[in-house]
């Protein structure tokens, strides 16, 4: 079952158009004719879609070096709703996005309207970015660092406001169509990422690295009606979605994989759940065929978990946990070093130092950590998913799927809920590079972080997985 809704515009990018969809879920794996529809049905769901293609240029994110807007819209861009809910009425919304990050300012400011409207609490709210880097830039706190002009600081301000109010509506007109649904998990895998730390002798580079670690694995939730009726399709990748380099607005690989799955499968939303690809690139690059033949490749490994004859069944309860933990930084930079940076040469340190400096004069010193949310959902005894914050390497992924290794499958996102900036494990920490803290030079932040910090996520996921265990 699915209908066509258009929102009212109201000065909103493009069209903002809405696909809702609804599914049925039993707890048999055969699937059952109406008639044997079971009187209470383990779970609902349903999902949505809006386009969010800025209505005019703007400055486009991801790539430091850019000096011009976007010129022009190669593919639209998406923002996409999943709402599952049990039996027992617990509800988890998961929101994809085409963007390059979800800045804290607006994930609050979500959190805080759809927990009033909607009765929605911050564990059951997932907000996540494929990373394009051919979207927008909506991460005002940038502007100080990119030397943003006025007027497009306060362009993606607007922007940022209008995707807010948008991405509220998506949530509420998603939860309104819940139906009775059968969800089902599956896997495979695609080969196209590959690690982009290189050791040298001068240092890492960034360049392919054919022996560093890697997650080839493609999850895949599947969603489908009371007659067996595919409807929503939630699949993830760990790999930066940095094919392209160009001026056009785009999704990339990610977007060309749900565009190609929505055209193979129509009336279905496929929703792209990003991954810890931190230290990910795809390979090859740099051109718009390669980006459509990444998509390709990514959409048939989720066709191949499709097609899995006995995929498991997801049963039993919703169970959510978050928490938000403080990660230390090492110790900031001095006064001294602050001025140095700003006298820089290099326009990038001279533009943190600057702002650094500003902080440190009206907070009276500089943060020593950064609040990191992260998040837990267990699918009865059958799927774990771990959504973790900022641009998070594969370690992660690859330690937590080995750490949490039980009954359940262990799916880890990561650019999820605030995409601030990198989140190295300890080994990427101590090698150094651009993931262990040379991108700093390109935020606001008083980092790196302390090779600590790995443990202290670890950890912590380990406890909410604990605290969410069926127990039965």
């Amino acid at each position: 079952m699915s209908s066509l809704r258009r929102l009212r515009s109201d000065g909103l990018p493009r069209q903002w158009v809405f696909r809702l969809l609804a599914s049925l879920l039993v707890g048999s794996c055969a699937v059952p004719s109406r008639a044997e529809e079971p009187a209470s049905p383990a779970w609902k769901a349903a999902s949505s879609q809006i386009v969010i293609t800025p209505e005019d240029p703007m400055w486009m994110a991801g790539y430091a070096a850019r000096t011009e807007p976007s010129q022009g819209v190669e593919q639209d861009l998406f923002a996409k709703a999943l709402a599952v809910e049990d039996a027992g009425g617990t509800r988890l919304v998961i929101v994809t996005t085409d963007l390059i990050g979800i800045p804290r300012s607006l994930r609050d400011g979500i959190l805080a309207t759809v927990e009033e409207r909607f009765q929605l609490p911050a564990e059951s709210l997932v907000l996540n970015a494929s990373h394009t880097h051919c979207g927008p830039e909506l991460r005002v706190a940038k502007s100080s660092v990119y030397g943003l002009a006025a007027d497009r600081v306060a362009q993606s301000r607007a922007y940022a406001e209008k995707l807010e109010a948008s991405l509220i509506e998506l949530i509420g007109a998603t939860l309104a169509e819940l139906q009775p649904a059968r969800l089902t998990y599956s896997f495979a895998r695609a080969g196209f990422a590959m690690n982009r730390r290189l050791p040298t002798a001068g240092g890492i580079r960034n360049s392919p690295y054919p022996q560093g670690p890697v997650d080839h694995s493609v999850p895949v939730l599947r969603v489908a009606n009371l007659d067996g009726e595919l409807q929503t399709i939630l699949f993830g990748y760990a790999c930066h979605n940095t094919t392209l380099s160009f001026q056009k607005f785009c999704g990339d690989y990610a977007g060309y994989a749900q565009a190609d799955l929505e055209t193979a499968h129509p009336g279905v939303d496929a929703m792209f759940l990003a991954g810890c690809g931190g230290d990910q690139n795809p390979y090859p690059r740099r051109t718009l065929q390669l980006a459509q033949d990444h998509g390709r490749a990514l959409a048939n490994a989720v066709e191949t978990a499709l097609s899995v004859a006995q995929p498991r069944e997801v049963t039993g309860s919703l169970r959510l946990a978050t928490a938000t933990i403080d990660l230390p930084f090492l110790p900031p930079p001095s006064r001294e070093t602050l001025t140095d940076w700003k006298g820089s040469a290099n326009r990038y340190d001279r533009r943190r130092g600057t702002a650094l400096l500003q902080q440190w004069d009206e907070e009276g010193g500089l943060p020593t950590t950064y609040p990191y949310p992260l998040s837990v959902a267990q699918f009865g005894g059958d799927l774990l998913l771990v959504t973790l914050a900022g641009e998070v390497v594969i370690d992660y992924a690859r330690r937590l799927k080995q750490e949490l290794a039980g009954d359940a499958d262990v799916w880890v996102a990561a650019y999820s809920h605030d995409v601030f900036g990198y989140v190295p494990s300890r080994r990427v920490a101590l090698e150094g590079g651009y993931e262990g803290g040379g991108a700093m030079r390109y935020t606001t932040l008083t980092g790196p972080f302390d090779p600590n910090v790995e443990q202290q996520i670890v950890q912590t996921i380990k406890r909410l997985a604990e605290q969410t265990a069926d127990r039965h």
